[in-house]
């Protein structure tokens, strides 16, 4: 069976809001998109790896760790409300129109301290065997969801589902939410931006402990620390 070619789209852009600088800043040393592509050449898998930003910095960074760069993102794409369903059609679209032919495209995160190379290879052998739009990284809540309560000074404290007061957490059902680190899609479904959260999707289950959110600088703190022991334990 012939093999198709396959492309990695990482999408960064320049001017994230709540970590200034969040998808070139130095992770452990080194700006964190670096840590991303160099874990995507180590794969073998991508025959390509792109980077889709409207930043010249995070374009010469790119670079110089061996991804390519072969358009600048539109400023159209480059606000708070683009998707990055958005962002990978446009992308899949420019190399459609370049003749670069491809089945499969994999849109990976930059800020990605801890992705593995395995779970990238586990979710491309899934999309390729089942007949489904999407394969990305899913981790378990911490908390049990149906558990959960707001609270305010006025209100006070309120279950969003009362119903599961009497129940035992292990009673409830699990609930996952998206990891944040990789989405596998077929070409066609990116090109029509497809839902990814939806019935004809499919997941790989990432450990909580390997599942870090980098939205403040509390965040990337905590991740780099755990980066740190990481390396120390595998020494």
């Amino acid at each position: 069976m012939l093999r198709k070619n396959i492309v990695a789209i990482i999408p960064a852009r320049g001017n994230s809001k709540r970590i200034p600088g969040k998808n070139y800043k130095k992770f452990n040393g080194k700006p964190i998109i670096a840590n991303t592509i160099e874990k995507l050449k180590e794969s073998k898998i991508f025959d390509r790896i792109i980077v889709s930003t409207d930043s010249k910095k995070i374009a010469s960074i790119s670079k110089r760790y061996g991804a390519e760069i072969p358009f600048r993102r539109p400023k159209f794409l480059s606000d708070d409300y683009t998707s990055s369903a958005s962002v990978i059609s446009h992308s899949v679209k420019f190399l459609a129109k370049e003749g670069y032919r491809f089945d499969y495209v994999c849109c990976v995160y930059a800020p990605n301290p801890f992705l593995q190379i395995s779970d990238l290879k586990n979710g491309f052998e899934k999309i390729q065997s089942k007949k489904c739009n999407y394969v990305f990284s899913a981790t378990p809540y911490r908390f049990p969801f149906f558990r959960s309560f707001t609270y305010s000074p006025k209100q006070g404290v309120k279950m969003l589902f009362y119903k599961n007061f009497k129940k035992r957490s292990r009673d409830l059902k699990q609930i996952m939410c998206d990891a944040g680190q990789f989405y596998w899609g077929h070409k066609k479904n990116w090109l029509k931006e497809k839902i990814v959260f939806a019935k004809n999707s499919d997941i790989i289950i990432v450990p909580e402990w390997r599942y870090h959110d980098l939205d403040t600088l509390d965040d990337w703190k905590r991740a780099e620390i755990y980066s740190k022991y990481l390396r120390r334990r595998s020494c």
